[in-house]
């Protein structure tokens, strides 16, 4: 076992942070790029728990057994800090936070490490907040920055962090991977590996749940039946509704256990009306749910629309001649007659007016059900 295990189809960046945790190019800010479900968190983690390993061979640096890489990896190291945010975005008290964090010596790991999994969605001022921090590192203190790609980043911070590029791995590893991992049939993970399009994170959801696959399989042929302008907006109704509904099954779950574990922390009554204070912090912890739900609703459509848009890949790709292995293989011969009724210009415009939706409902206060909407009456 290694904490490098989980990393599949990096190679290259394996070496780069085997080499840097043994000593050689090691320095105190580093920037993980790579689109989504290319493992730039997990191999963030690896990172860390190699840099803090127990071995003092440094050869065996991230052997994935110690004490320390266990707890990293758990992330319960009290000298390895993760920050992720489940709402729009990063605060500019939690940066300040970060900030004061990261100027304490390590307790007990030869590193203090800040990994910031969602350095993208931090405004410009709230970032300023960490620059001076990254300018200036406080001796044993490490930072690790994770987003899509360095424009992301404001050029001040990236500039002085050391760029760590990953890519999608092919779905093969990915597949193995869950093999491996999770022990899931070879020719589930498989297909969860080309549903995912190597996302390992979503081929690993797609694998443990036939639910999650059926609601896929759904949402990719909705274009068969699109006839008309009728049939466009029942798309869209249930595209929101799809993406509404695996939110919420997440969170509600989720958000009764957190009440229940801030009220057992409070000390709360059993029954009756909560006393002032109390009422504070639940209200509180209730904004915070409501924003991460508004935020899981955007994450999950915007995952809807790219299993819809990998179906115009596809199409794409017949039209083109075939070059590359289709993601939705069993819908080979529909694709093939669906190609066949269209031209490669049309079906571009159609994967445009996608992605120019996804754009819409990520970075903008438009309502989803509308550009929805408005999406599907281009793809007619």
């Amino acid at each position: 076992m290694s904490v490098w295990d989980d990393l599949q189809g990096q190679p290259a960046v394996v070496a780069q942070l085997r080499q840097a945790a043994g000593g050689d190019g090691l320095t105190h800010a580093w920037l993980f790029t790579g689109p989504p479900g290319s493992g730039r968190s997990n191999a963030a983690k690896a990172f860390a728990a190699a840099l803090n390993c127990d071995q003092d061979d440094v050869s065996l640096r991230g052997c994935g057994e110690c004490a320390a890489c266990l707890t990293i990896l758990g992330e319960t190291h009290s000298d390895v800090a993760f920050v992720r945010t489940e709402k729009v975005t990063i605060t500019i008290d939690e940066a300040r936070e970060l900030v004061s964090t990261a100027g304490n010596r390590p307790s007990s790991a030869r590193w203090r490490i800040i990994v910031v999994e969602d350095a993208d969605r931090m405004a410009e001022r709230t970032t300023n907040v960490l620059l001076k921090a990254i300018e200036e590192p406080t001796p044993r203190t490490i930072w690790m920055l994770c987003a899509p790609s360095p424009a992301d980043v404001l050029v001040t911070i990236r500039s002085r962090c050391r760029a760590v590029a990953l890519r999608l791995p092919p779905a093969a590893d990915v597949a193995a991977l869950l093999v491996k991992r999770d022990g899931v049939d070879p020719a589930v993970a498989e297909r969860a590996a080309r549903a995912a399009q190597s996302h390992v994170g979503i081929a690993r959801r797609l694998a443990r749940d036939p639910e999650a696959r059926e609601r896929r399989l759904e949402t990719v042929r909705f274009p068969l039946g699109l006839r008309g302008v009728t049939a466009a907006v029942l798309m869209a109704e249930k595209l929101v509704k799809i993406a509404t509904e695996e939110a919420n099954s997440s969170n509600d779950e989720r958000d009764a256990a957190e009440k229940a574990a801030l009220l057992a922390t409070l000390g709360a009554p059993e029954s009756g009306t909560l006393p002032p204070a109390m009422r504070g912090q639940v209200k509180q912890l209730e904004d915070d749910q409501k924003r991460r739900a508004k935020r899981s609703v955007t994450d999950s459509l915007d995952r809807t629309l790219t299993d819809l848009l990998s179906f115009y890949r596809d199409v794409m790709i017949i039209q083109m001649g075939n070059a590359v292995e289709l993601v939705n293989v069993e819908l080979r011969s529909e694709l093939v007659e669906f190609a066949r009724q269209s031209s490669a210009e049309t079906t571009l415009a159609r994967m445009d007016a996608i992605n120019q939706a996804r754009k819409r409902i990520t970075t903008s206060n438009v309502a989803p059900l509308l550009a929805i909407e408005s999406m599907a009456a281009s793809l007619i």
